[in-house]
């Protein structure tokens, strides 16, 4: 596990390092590229102005279609399991420890 965070933070920094050299448009495209599949424990927040909302993935995946620019996940609501799509823009991830 600790050697995919490795890469995670290396693919990370090679793409912060590319889009400070590209166009808004280039930089939205590059953005939803980030995360395709993350396993583990996971809270989720979604923040636009004042509007936040918040879920958490108790061992289970988080993955994205970046050509459609949402995270898909199974997030516990209210005690039940819920599926849950949000935009990746405005989406941060934090993993559980």
């Amino acid at each position: 596990m600790r050697k995919f965070k490795i890469i995670g933070l290396v693919v990370s920094f090679s793409l912060l390092t590319l889009l400070s050299a590209c166009s808004e448009e280039q930089q939205n495209k590059l953005s939803r590229l980030g995360v395709t599949w993350l396993e583990g424990d996971y809270k989720i927040t979604y923040a636009d102005g004042s509007h936040v909302k918040e879920w958490v993935v108790n061992d289970g995946k988080v993955t994205s279609e970046s050509a459609k620019g949402y995270y898909f996940f199974w997030a516990t609501i209210d005690g039940k399991k819920s599926y849950v799509q949000t935009p990746i823009v405005r989406t941060y991830i934090e993993e559980i420890k």
